[in-house]
């Protein structure tokens, strides 16, 4: 009876940094300019999350930028009956116009509301800004998403 001699098996050889492939540069959606959108204005957006267009909304709280998906953290449905309206107060809180559930503009935190969304957090998407535009990162947001 003959033995076969089998092949030594295969290590795992490192490649030096220079002969691996370049990491996939991370995708981002532009959605308006700075200048477009005004103090006290919000900008309503679809997004790809997770293989399925996400509606989200940016706002333009004292000179700075936020975005988060539109959905109240009471019951998971859009915060705007009317469309785009999300500013409360003379555009100190964010409002969910269903439950009059109120949202600090700039951690996305519910303060006033139905208890159950006290002291939740809107969803929030990470944002870019280059130049004179506002980009959305799905990639980054996927964290806060994980199980």
């Amino acid at each position: 009876m003959s033995k076969e001699k089998r092949p030594a098996p295969c290590r795992a050889r490192s490649q030096p940094k220079s002969a691996r492939w370049p990491s996939p540069s991370p995708v981002r959606y532009r959605i308006c300019g700075v200048s477009e959108l005004a103090p006290g204005q919000s900008f309503k957006f679809l997004l790809p999350i997770r293989g399925a267009e996400e509606e989200c909304f940016l706002i333009n709280y004292r000179g700075l930028f936020h975005a988060y998906i539109n959905r109240c953290r009471h019951v998971p449905i859009a915060m705007d009956w009317v469309d785009n309206q999300f500013f409360a107060e003379e555009g100190r809180y964010l409002m969910c116009q269903t439950h009059n559930a109120y949202y600090e503009p700039d951690t996305g935190e519910c303060i006033a509301g139905p208890q159950a969304a006290c002291g939740k957090l809107l969803l929030r998407i990470p944002l870019e800004i280059e130049g004179a535009a506002i980009y959305a990162r799905p990639d980054r947001f996927a964290a806060y998403l994980s199980p």
